[in-house]
This record gives C-alpha cells, structure tokens and sequence, in this order.
C-alpha cells in the first residue's frame, strides 16, 4: 500500500468536515488469549497502520486542516518480551501523517486542541449496560466532562460515503479475498464426504488460505449440513455430515482487511434429490435475476422487493405456503449488504447503488420441516456499465455442482 493512498483518504475526510469538526479514531487494543490482532477498519482505512492502542485524530480548523497521530511509546525493558514497537520515523514513512506523538501525550495535546473544536465525530462512544468501559469511551467520556462545548456524534457520515465507493486497489484486494475462498471452496467440493465433521470441511478451506498466507477470515465461517443449514447464523461447526443431505457454506477470507463473503450450498451425496434441486433453482433464479438488476441508481430497496416476490411465487409453487404474504416464514433476511473492511460494510441497506461498491446478492430459503437450507451468495460490483460479478468463477450451477461432486466421491 502507498502512503499517497493514505494520505488522499484523509484529504477527503477532512474537506468533508466543517470548520471546528474532528475525526477522533481508535485502533483496536492487542486482543487477549490466543487470538490474531485485527486492526479496526476505520483506522486502517486511514492509516494502513496495524498497531494497537493507537489513536488518529483528524481537525478541521478552518484555513488549515491538520491530522496528528498517537502511538506507543517503546519500554527498553518490555522490547525482549514484546518486541520493537513503531518508531516515530517508520509511522511517518508508512502513512504519511507527519505530526506523530506518543499515547501518553494524547491527553495533553487534545487538551491544547480543544477549544479550536466543537464537534468530534467517532465511533468508539458508546457502550452496552454491563459492560466495562473500554478506554477509547473513557477518553471521550473525559472530554466531554472536561470540555461541554464539544458535541459527540457518529463519524458514519464522513466515514460511509468515502469506504462505500471502492478504489482500484480495494477491488484488487477483494478479488484476491474472493479467488482464495473459491481455491478452499473447490477443496471442500473435492473432499467433502459423508460422516465428516463439519470442521472437517472447514479446516479445507482454512489451510488453502493459510498455505497462500491468507491468515485471517472475513467473518466466522459457517459450514452448515442438513438441518444446522436452517439456522441462518449457525457456527458450531461441529455436526457430522449425515448422507444426502445439503450443505451450506458462508466463508469469505479476507486479504489486506478486504473481505470476501461467498455462500453456495452442495449435495454431500454428489446429487440433488428432486425435491431439492426445485428448491435449489428458485433460489438460483432468484438470485441471477436480481444480479442482472444491478447498475448504477438502483436502490437496494428495490432489489430486495423483486427477491421478497419471486421468493414467494416460488413458495407457493413449492407448496410451502397458502399465502404470498407468508414468505418470511422461510425466508427471513435481505437480499444483501454493502461489503468492504467490514463483512456487513458501512453503506445503508436502503442506499441507492454507485460505481464502485461492491455488494451481496444472496436470496435463500429455509425449511426446517423438510431439514433443508439453501443460499446462493455472489460478490457484485456496481460499474459505470451496470456489474461485475467478482465471484463468477465459483460453481453454482447445479449440474457444475453435481458433476463436481460425482467425480470427486469415485475417487
């Protein structure tokens, strides 16, 4: 990543908030136990930064416009333990913001800020009843305590306009989030057989993303057979696969914090049973004809009506219901999200479609009786021209998936 790409990020940010406003942002502490270090993404949006306990704040003072980052300052006595922490000079070289402090001047230096600001919008304000405060809301906490003229407010409104709309480089990474899911999604096609654990399948695609030195998942997998697939956020993982039955998977890696998220859904025993395969194809209809849909102006809204209608009609024919209106039953979510840094990205659900996001379209119906769960999700970017499906090449088609399936369980 180039530092210049940094930099351009918190130009518009910064154009983008009136005279006397702030950007105040957190970077996410070390996590504790056995778990990898995630940067938030709103800090590594602006920053490229993956460091903890970090803080990036951004002022308009009117003529001027100025960002100041804070970072930890190093313990000669802690370096054998936990290693070097970020020098001064090397957050500079990386991210391009030249005034660099140290955390324990933060409280100093805001201090010395605070009467050029009256609004500071963030993200890190809020916390839930029964919850110990974290220390990104202790500060602003203090701020507000100490100085009352300076409003709290969500920086939603900076933020999703500039994360929605995708850079080049951002859908570089992405593509590469979503073409390793389809390597460790094909291994799963390839080895799955009946009686495995579903964290069998799981630690498939798993290893395919870590032998290519993808670390991280987009968001906890699912891996889901028979009945488990009915449960839209089941994550146990945990079930042996039974014969015949289907298996869902909503998996997404994750590349430079860019998340895939693909969900397609296979028959362990290598074919549809009738029955599924007629459930299999409204979801696939469904789903092709909302794709064709996207293009530049289209409000989310309206795709999710043309899913909620075919779903419907298609229930009925399924005689799953007596009664359109009764669709939720089996199907119980939206159409789709934006997606980005964040798996849900910002980006309302209810927005009219730009060049440059990147959204899901991923209809699906859900038969507890019938212990069946099927979702077809596909990766689309929005173009000047109308799409890109980023995840073409991921078999969804049902005879791709039966012949797939067929020739992998003769082996």
């Amino acid at each position: 990543m180039k530092k210049e790409m940094f930099i351009n990020r918190r130009e518009k940010a910064l154009n983008a908030l009136e005279q006397g406003e702030a950007l105040l942002i957190f970077a996410n502490p070390l996590p504790g136990g056995i778990y990898h270090f995630i940067q938030d993404k709103n800090f590594l949006y602006f920053t490229g930064l993956e460091i903890p306990d970090a803080i990036l704040l951004m002022v308009n003072y009117g003529k001027t416009k100025a960002s100041y980052l804070f970072i930890e300052r190093n313990i000669p006595e802690r370096i054998v333990w936990e290693g070097e922490k970020l020098h001064k000079e090397q957050a500079i070289e990386a991210c391009g913001i030249t005034s660099v402090f140290y955390l324990d001047e933060f409280e100093r230096m805001m201090s010395a800020y605070a009467g050029s600001i009256k609004t500071i919008l963030s993200d890190k304000f809020q916390t839930s009843l029964g919850t110990p405060m974290a220390r990104p809301a202790m500060w602003i906490n203090k701020i507000k305590t100490n100085f009352p003229h300076i409003n709290v407010e969500s920086l939603n409104r900076v933020i999703a306009p500039l994360r929605t709309v995708k850079e080049d480089w951002e859908i570089e990474e992405m593509q590469k989030a979503i073409d390793i899911t389809e390597q460790g999604i094909r291994k799963i096609l390839d080895n799955a057989v009946a009686g495995m654990p579903e964290f069998t399948l799981e630690s498939m695609l798993y290893n395919e993303m870590l032998s290519n030195g993808y670390r991280h998942w987009g968001f906890k997998p699912i891996v889901a057979g028979g009945m488990n697939a009915t449960t839209l956020h089941y994550e146990d993982n945990d079930t042996p696969v039974k014969d015949n039955v289907l298996v869902l998977l909503d998996v997404g890696a994750a590349c430079s914090g860019y998340s895939a998220d693909i969900s397609r859904t296979f028959p362990i025993s290598g074919k549809f049973t009738p029955r599924q395969l007629d459930i299999y194809n409204a979801v696939l209809k469904t789903q092709k004809t909302v794709i064709e849909m996207v293009k530049p102006g289209v409000l989310m809204a309206e795709l999710n009506e043309t899913a909620a209608n075919m779903l419907a009609t298609a229930m009925l024919d399924l005689k799953l219901i007596d009664d359109p209106k009764d669709f939720r039953k089996y199907y119980m979510h939206s159409i789709g999200h934006h997606l980005g840094l964040d798996t849900h990205d910002v980006g309302a659900r209810d927005s009219v479609l730009e060049v440059g996001n990147v959204v899901t379209v991923e209809p699906g119906i859900y038969i507890p009786e019938e212990a069946i769960g099927i979702r077809i999700e596909d990766d689309i970017l929005v173009t000047k021209d109308g799409h890109r499906n980023l995840s073409i090449n991921i078999p969804k088609e049902p005879q791709e998936l039966e012949a797939i399936r067929t020739a992998a369980l003769k082996k």
